[in-house]
């Protein structure tokens, strides 16, 4: 891989893609609609070329995707707009990859398993209960029957730089303040989070292994944590001494009556109570170990970035 397109640049796992991409000495093409963030995160980088386009006008993917040799997809949507959104942007990607003889590298949560009980493999079948598992398992499927080398990667919840609209990212915002916190959720039950940094390291990895497309991959966090374990590591690590506000799935459903994207999470708030825990041990039978950087080092890295963008402003 010599020149790689990732599109949703501006986003959390983009930014991450980026920066892994640049440090193999990748030529990269971040691509997303706000040139002024893109500017602000790769303005600096002679690896990086910004294009700004929208993800859903084939003209502007064509464009972005001329002459690459693999189009990451790290797009998101809104989740009242994905039934709309989704399955356009991936119809476009698949398109621009044909036309550019490229392989695709698609940035997968865990809602297409569905319910699932112990460690989840790549071996489990898919039974998607929500709409949105529906959904993601219905793109999975399309990118499938497309003829293009395509490896699919599922990810936990993620944190790290950059990282906004995320579960983690909705208690980081007032730790850092040392406000009180929300944390959606129970907090004695554990769940993964993972590291931005270290799934786009094993993600570019598998890219650059012709044999892994074609397949599903896991990418699983460090360990599975609770909110209460999260709440020790606040206190020791970052002088934290208030605390966290357990937002429930009734204040969600309350919540959505006002505002749609919470109306939409209220069918996801299952996760929180049975989380999926990936499995590993695939890719570390088949390509080595995974990046596991422990919370403390990954939360510090993150909220050390949040400070550093404030100074900035």
């Amino acid at each position: 891989m010599k020149k790689a397109l990732v599109l949703g640049a501006s986003g959390g796992i983009g930014y991450a893609l980026v920066q892994e991409l640049v440090s193999r000495g990748i030529e990269v093409i971040a691509f997303a609609r706000g040139k002024e963030k893109l500017q602000g995160l790769y303005g600096s980088s002679d690896k990086v070329t910004i294009v700004t386009g929208n993800a859903l006008e084939e003209e502007d993917v064509m464009r972005a995707a001329s002459g690459v040799d693999v189009i990451f997809h790290s797009v998101s949507f809104p989740y009242q707009d994905w039934e709309h959104t989704h399955p356009k942007c991936v119809e476009i990607m698949i398109k621009a990859a044909r036309i550019n003889e490229a392989k695709i590298a698609f940035v997968d949560n865990v809602y297409a398993y569905g319910k699932q009980s112990g460690f989840v493999t790549e071996r489990n079948e898919k039974h998607p209960h929500t709409k949105k598992g529906k959904l993601r398992l219905g793109m999975e499927n399309t990118l499938k029957n497309s003829g293009i080398p395509t490896l699919i990667v599922h990810m936990p919840d993620v944190y790290g730089p950059n990282c906004g609209n995320t579960i983690l990212h909705e208690t980081l915002k007032n730790i850092e303040a040392n406000k009180t916190a929300n944390f959606v959720g129970p907090t004695n039950v554990a769940r993964e989070y993972l590291f931005t940094l270290d799934g786009a390291k094993a993600m570019v990895e598998l890219a650059l292994r012709d044999e892994a497309y074609n397949q599903n991959w896991n990418i699983p966090a460090s360990r599975p944590i609770t909110g209460d374990e999260l709440l020790t590591i606040f206190r020791d690590e970052f002088g934290y001494t208030r605390s966290l506000r357990t937002i429930s799935k009734s204040m969600i459903r309350f919540m959505g009556v006002f505002q749609p994207f919470m109306k939409e999470m209220v069918e996801m708030m299952y996760l929180t109570e049975e989380p999926i825990v990936l499995s590993g041990e695939k890719y570390e039978a088949q390509v080595g170990l995974l990046p596991r950087t422990p919370y403390q080092d990954g939360l510090k890295t993150t909220l050390e970035w949040k400070e550093k963008q404030v100074l900035v402003k």
